[in-house]
């Protein structure tokens, strides 16, 4: 079952309009999240909204957003007052131009939708819309109003959908130049990037997701499944950071490893980890169970018996 739509209403191109609903295409659900805890009590931090002068605390209802002006001056606005300001793009994504993929500059690129017809009706129109910006390799360029900002979003077709990606505007970008401008210019020898390019050439492949693995997190299941076992928790020795004192030299010993790497034989290749419940099963795994060297060091343990009502 699809999660809910964080957006709905129209697609248009020019007069040909279909209702449609814009869904998350990622999820960070399914990654271990930690709660704050009293280390004394065990118990739950809790959060109030406070005055930050007289330090009682504020009801919800009791709270506006409010625009600073000065050290102690705001501008009040309601709910009421956002929302009367009326954008097209809040109820209509709105086609404007349509240009070529390359030159989207991925410093832009905020974060991906699925957008889909919303109900069983403008199946067609929406059809038209995918097939015409599919035929002619374009990526059409609109706008949406999400979270009560209007933000620049990119279409492009997608199996029997379209992939919306969520745009920033320039002057959210920052200018390279801030960190670029100190970096020395330094002369590489032909030799040198050759044993570069050699390096590369050794370890090209094909992009498949399915082959990495999210180390850290594997490593917070492990850590957790074993705290909740019982076992001791050893520290890992951290790597010994090497100071690069002859690039050269450093560049040789590179492609030796990359070369003996690619002769020696492949092992098989992990079966990729199941997404959405795969995380939550590993951590299951352990609930309720012994470890396998002390299950088998103690007796059965005799059957409880059932308590009288």
């Amino acid at each position: 079952m699809a999660p809910r739509a964080n957006w709905k209403g129209f697609l248009r191109l020019s007069l040909v309009t279909c209702p449609v609903a814009l869904y998350p295409a990622t999820s960070e659900s399914e990654k271990i999240s930690f709660n704050q805890l009293n280390r004394k009590t065990g118990h739950r931090i809790k959060y109030a909204k406070v005055d930050a002068d007289t330090g009682e605390e504020v009801e919800n209802e009791d709270i506006v957003k409010g625009f600073k002006v000065d050290t102690d001056t705001y501008i009040e606005v309601s709910k009421e007052e956002l929302e009367n300001v009326a954008l097209e793009s809040t109820r209509t994504i709105e086609i404007d131009e349509f240009v070529d993929r390359s030159e989207i500059d991925p410093r832009y690129l905020i974060r991906p939708y699925y957008l889909r017809p919303d109900g069983k009706v403008g199946h067609d129109a929406f059809a038209v819309i995918r097939e015409t910006i599919r035929e002619m390799d374009k990526v059409a360029i609109g706008r949406v109003v999400l979270t009560n900002r209007e933000h620049i979003i990119a279409l492009e077709p997608l199996d029997k959908g379209l992939m919306g990606t969520l745009l920033r505007y320039p002057y959210e970008v920052r200018d390279p130049q801030e960190y670029f401008d100190e970096i020395q210019d330094v002369k590489i020898t032909k030799d040198m990037l050759d044993l570069a390019k050699h390096i590369v050439n050794q370890k090209s492949g094909q992009f498949e997701p399915e082959k990495f693995e999210d180390q850290y997190e594997t490593a917070l299941i492990d850590l957790i499944n074993q705290k909740r076992a019982g076992k001791p928790i050893t520290p890992k020795e951290k790597p010994a950071a090497g100071n690069v004192v002859d690039l050269m030299e450093a560049l040789r010993r590179s492609v030796g490893g990359a070369t003996a790497k690619a002769e020696a034989p492949k092992k098989p290749a992990k079966k990729p980890r199941k997404a959405a419940s795969g995380q939550k099963e590993m951590l299951m795994a352990i609930e309720g169970k012994k470890p396998a060297k002390e299950a088998t060091a103690k007796k059965p343990a005799a059957k409880p018996q059932r308590k009288s009502a």
